[in-house]
């Protein structure tokens, strides 16, 4: 079982990775290798998509790799605070909750690029493609839908620019609640628990409400966005800090690889991304002091 809550930061010279060596002193150390995920897809899907990385990962440094999704993000954190998993992909915002946690022993070091180069995406707020809504302020009094407190394009980011625009959620829509994931606030808003939600978004072809539709949950063309953050940097690939340097310097350079080596798997474990991003712990501190705001603005409330 993954538990819950979180850890994060950056160790220098790690992304200089030099090329994966046939055997390495950590095997000795580690039959198997565990990677935790923090997904805005269902556990069944979510896990499936990482099987062409499982394969990848096992063929490249030869050793077993176990994929677990937690039932909420915070359980990747607490899983990785206690050492039930050596790596994770987890989201910005969940990245802020882990260094709060673990501090310097978890360690950013990759990011995806998107199926158009970019390493950022972006929140959005969005509505029921017939309702009468056009725009955010059309939604006062209105309910509202966040993904989980540890999303970040799901709670953090819109909770905290909505809040600077005027339109603070505590008082300007009427009810807002917890969905548990992103698709279940798509599902929320299109059966009517919700007037409007939040989820992510990268570009008109990649995002969570195409990935939906891509997957036939739901028909093409039935959301409306009303509103969009600014940019997010890409979710991080992280590492524990205490981990054996080789098996970091091992891992860093198969997820680098990846991309050219088995360019089809990694399409799919990426969700369409193109490629691989170095990445460190300052390209997350302006998430980080979002995420704190946020944190003491709820501390206040309580």
């Amino acid at each position: 079982m993954i538990a819950r809550r979180a850890a994060l930061l950056a160790v220098p010279g790690l992304l200089a990775a030099p090329a994966i060596r046939a055997q390495a002193g950590w095997r000795a150390q580690y039959r198997e290798l565990r990677l935790g995920i923090s997904s805005a897809e269902n556990e069944r899907d979510a896990v499936q998509r990482q099987q062409p990385f499982q394969d990848y990962v096992q063929r490249t440094l030869g050793v077993p790799l176990r994929v677990f999704r937690a039932t909420d993000y915070a359980g990747v954190v607490e899983a990785m605070r206690s050492s039930q998993i050596e790596f994770a992909r987890i989201g910005p915002a969940n990245y802020a909750l882990a260094h709060r946690v673990m501090g310097s022993r978890v360690i950013p070091f990759a990011r995806d690029r998107d199926n158009e180069g970019e390493t950022g995406y972006y929140s959005i707020a969005f509505v029921k493609a017939g309702s009468a809504f056009q725009r955010i302020e059309d939604l006062r009094g209105r309910s509202f839908a966040f993904a989980d407190p540890n999303s970040t394009s799901g709670f953090a980011f819109p909770a905290y620019f909505l809040r600077r625009a005027g339109f603070d959620p505590a008082g300007f829509f009427g009810r807002t609640g917890f969905s548990g994931s992103h698709e279940q606030s798509v599902v929320a808003v299109l059966n009517g628990t919700y007037d409007a939600a939040a989820t992510f978004w990268s570009n008109p072809r990649r995002g969570n409400i195409q990935r939906m539709e891509e997957k036939g949950m739901i028909a093409p063309g039935v959301t409306r966005i009303v509103w969009t953050s600014p940019i997010i940097p890409n979710s991080p690939w992280v590492m524990r800090a205490d981990l054996p340097e080789d098996l970091r310097r091992d891992w860093a350079a198969a997820v680098f690889a990846m991309p050219e080596r088995d360019p089809a798997a990694f399409a799919v474990a990426a969700s369409g991304a193109t490629g691989v991003a170095p990445t460190r712990h300052e390209d997350y501190l302006d998430v980080i002091a979002v995420v704190e705001e946020n944190l003491a603005r709820r501390r206040q409330r309580s």
